[in-house]
């Protein structure tokens, strides 16, 4: 299993540039950032520093989305980035949240979603794609590569993230709904033709190493309470789709009521706390559920989870890093549960 984070582009851009460079140092596979582009900086042209401050980790959004960023422009940055930087890029997609529901947009269709992703990888790739009638490829690029991970949590968007993402990207780390939303990912691109195991499964959820005291537990949950309140949006529009029950009306299938129960309390959110430690609009978040979208505790407790994750076939967790204890969860991962992950082979036998 590989171990990404995901950071937010906070000024300054160079302390961002710092935490990419240590995750490489201490065996981060993956540096992942928000893009909203009104809420903190813009994270392609940070991208390019980080590229370049280290030697082979995967950089990429975690999500971008169709609405605000031309689709031809995004094919085009990342097929530059990879000529600079030798592939070492990877496009999360998602509907669109922060960055469009600030311009008081609303996030796009599925059928835009699978228009978009058609059209940024063939072009990133080298290869033709049809816009606006027109017949397009990028005359320069000779040998880039990227994949489309996508970020899905109702029934549908898991079909379309089956049936054309490269990944899959699951925010939240809680076993049962990881094991729903990959069974259905796998399913929907079986009876695309696709070969199931080929789709990437990405776990993406806060992670806070630290002592499992009450105080401990206390402080850990409320620095990382905001997540269920961000969760929270995606699942009202699942619920407002689907209805309270969450079935899809097509296919009949329930949203785990896991996903959906916790959000009755939900009032309403402010996307000037998004993404950050002590938000007040998620209040509404209790503690089991806190307890079952991150990961809280001691190493073993985060390993324990891990190796639940990895049984249901993940092949990366990501750590939001939106806490106070970012040096030292960015340490224990580095020094104790990376490598008992990734095990240890004898020198001799």
């Amino acid at each position: 299993m590989d171990i990404g984070v995901v950071l937010q582009t906070n000024p300054p851009a160079a302390r961002v540039v710092d935490l990419a460079r240590q995750a490489e140092t201490l065996g981060f596979s993956h540096v992942w950032t928000f893009d909203s582009h009104l809420l903190w900086q813009e994270p392609y042209v940070i991208y390019s520093q980080i590229l370049a401050a280290t030697r082979k980790v995967i950089v990429g959004p975690m999500v971008t989305n169709p609405a605000t960023r031309d689709w031809t422009v995004t094919a085009s940055l990342f097929a530059t980035l990879n000529e600079m930087f030798g592939n070492r890029t990877v496009c999360g997609m998602g509907r669109g949240d922060s960055a469009v529901r600030v311009l008081n947009g609303k996030p796009t269709t599925l059928a835009t979603m699978r228009e978009s992703i058609e059209v940024i990888r063939e072009l990133a790739n080298g290869r033709t794609a049809e816009i606006n009638g027109s017949t397009l490829r990028f005359p320069w690029v000779t040998d880039s590569q990227l994949e489309v991970w996508v970020a899905a949590y109702g029934p549908k968007a898991l079909a379309l993230t089956g049936e054309v993402g490269d990944g899959f990207i699951l925010q939240l780390a809680d076993p049962a709904i990881t094991e729903w939303t990959v069974r259905a990912v796998r399913e929907a691109a079986a009876a695309a033709g696709r070969d199931p195991d080929a789709v990437r499964i990405c776990v993406a959820a806060p992670a806070y190493v630290g002592e499992e005291t009450p105080e401990g537990m206390a402080h850990m949950r409320d620095q990382v309470r905001w997540f269920g309140g961000m969760v929270g949006n995606h699942v009202a529009d699942i619920v407002a789709r689907y209805g309270e029950s969450g079935a899809d009306g097509a296919t009949g299938t329930p949203v785990p009521s896991a996903l959906t129960e916790y959000i009755k309390g939900r009032t309403g959110y402010d996307y000037n706390q998004h993404g950050r430690a002590g938000n007040t609009h998620a209040e509404f978040v209790p503690d089991e559920v806190v307890d079952r979208f991150c990961i809280l505790g001691n190493a073993a407790t985060h390993l324990a989870r891990l190796e639940e994750l990895r049984a249901l076939g993940v092949d990366q967790f990501a750590i939001y890093l939106q806490h106070d204890g970012k040096a030292a969860t960015l340490e224990a991962y580095g020094e104790k549960i990376i490598p008992a992950v990734r095990g240890s082979v004898a020198a001799s036998s």
